[in-house]
């Protein structure tokens, strides 16, 4: 989705924003009406003799026994209430009314395992040659590209398709060169002008040229090949090279994801706020998976540049909950440095795609101090359509979200992982799925994290990287 330039907001140094921060929006918490308190109804019938008076010392010992059954009740009440406090399941969670826990067996919407795939175009780049190779809808054949009318901007645009942030290198092919594997035939550019990439290629049975196009696009979503969050364990140097520190006036506030060597994705609500958001107080922490203080100075940090962030963001409905973090000097890449890559245009993971979060945030809701050592945990993908049902967020759930962890609980981002990664394997590569964003509560039953979805936003972060 493309978003317009004025959907922006952008802090350059040292711009100062006079409005307050507010810790709670790393972490919202919704308290729901407790409907399940026992209503106690008792009536009371006075029995009235046929005849004759009743006297008074006889309705004061009627009236004084009413009171004593009355008293008596109170109390039996007020022990089911402790009992019923007593022997509630103990479970690491935020403090809720009553009412608010949620059996998760009614939760028992049925996932969807499959997801409509819409293109009608597929690319991929052969592991073997780096040749270009297309599979139109109706030939259900992968083909290569003659190298007829090509350029390097049809390039940039393919790489995005796959989820590459740019074109690295581009070059014609001799089909003498890469031997008689390809008899299908050739796809190659319509002459007529198409603003459509799908609509661009057309078959043909040979090329004029004799050339067809070898592509490769900016390295991302790798790991070297090195050892080896609530419900989380450690993880080791270079695991997550993509994952960064934001730090605001030597304290870390967020998370954050590399995908170019300037550029750093992260939520808004993580930067959008701030008393005094100069950028010269912001300083991105990058190849660590350390918190502390003493050795996180052994560590270079990197002065940021610009902030910006999505103008649509909607605090109260954690809507649009994105933001681009421009770095002052160029990061290099390393095997703990790396960038992640970004989502593919319209392809969706379905709901059980099991993925990872990471980050520094708390690991028990109640905690009030991060861990000093990177967290890491997996959890699966859940579908918009059982995330937005009743027994979970009911309905609060927007296109630009996606929603991931177990009904069950137990594993979760918690306040601290905002603007963190939410990361999924896909062709052999790491993307970017999902911004840690919100959530009720850290770890509750049927309130899984909440996160941004990137892939609504690939159209906003090309065009923010390009003007700026």
């Amino acid at each position: 989705m493309s978003l317009s330039r004025d959907a922006v907001a952008v802090i350059e140094n040292p711009v100062v924003v006079s409005q307050s921060f507010h810790t709670e929006h790393l972490q919202v918490d919704r308290i729901e009406t407790g409907q399940n308190n026992p209503s106690w109804h008792r009536e009371l019938q006075f029995l009235h003799p046929v005849s004759g008076k009743v006297s008074a010392h006889k309705l004061v010992r009627v009236f004084a026994a009413l009171c004593v059954l009355c008293l008596l009740g109170g109390v039996v009440i007020g022990v089911w209430f402790i009992v019923k406090i007593i022997l509630r399941p103990n479970s690491a969670q935020s403090p809720v009314s009553l009412g608010d826990a949620k059996d998760t067996s009614f939760c028992n919407i049925t996932e969807d395992i499959s997801v409509t795939d819409p293109r009608k175009v597929f690319y991929r780049i052969s592991v073997e040659n780096s040749l270009l190779e297309i599979q139109l809808e109706k030939l259900q054949t992968w083909l290569p590209v003659c190298y007829e009318r090509w350029n390097s901007s049809l390039g940039t645009l393919v790489c995005r398709q796959l989820g590459y942030l740019r074109l690295s290198k581009h070059k014609g092919v001799n089909l003498t060169d890469i031997g008689p594997n390809y008899t299908d035939g050739f796809v190659q550019i319509a002459s007529e002008h198409q603003s459509n990439l799908e609509s661009l290629w057309r078959f043909r049975g040979s090329c004029s040229t004799g050339k067809v196009i070898a592509l490769k696009c900016f390295e991302c979503g790798t790991r070297a090949k090195l050892p080896r969050i609530i419900g989380g364990v450690e993880a080791t140097l270079g695991r997550w090279p993509w994952q960064v520190s934001l730090y605001y006036s030597n304290r870390h506030i967020c998370g954050g994801s590399i995908i170019t060597h300037q550029w750093i994705v992260t939520a808004a609500h993580c930067v959008h706020n701030y008393r005094l958001p100069q950028v010269s107080s912001w300083v991105v922490y990058a190849g660590i998976i350390t918190s502390n203080s003493a050795k996180l100075a052994e560590y270079q940090g990197f002065a940021v540049e610009r902030i910006i962030y999505n103008k649509n963001y909607n605090h109260r409905t954690h809507d649009n909950d994105i933001a681009l973090v421009k770095l002052r000097t160029p990061l290099n890449f390393s095997d703990t440095i790396r960038p992640v890559c970004l989502p593919q245009y319209d392809r969706d993971l379905p709901g059980g795609t099991q993925c990872w979060i990471s980050g520094w945030g708390y690991t028990q809701p109640d905690d009030v101090h991060i861990p000093e050592v990177l967290k890491e945990a997996p959890v699966p993908l859940i579908s918009t359509k059982k995330c937005n049902s009743s027994c979970m967020y009911n309905g609060e759930i927007t296109p630009r979200m996606l929603c991931a962890g177990y009904t069950e609980g137990k594993v979760d981002a918690c306040q601290g992982d905002s603007g963190g990664p939410l990361v999924c394997q896909d062709e052999n590569v790491w993307r970017l799925v999902g911004v840690v964003s919100w959530g009720t509560g850290c770890a509750e039953p049927n309130h899984p994290g909440v996160y941004t979805k990137v892939a609504e936003f690939l159209g906003w972060i090309y065009e923010i990287i390009e003007s700026y």
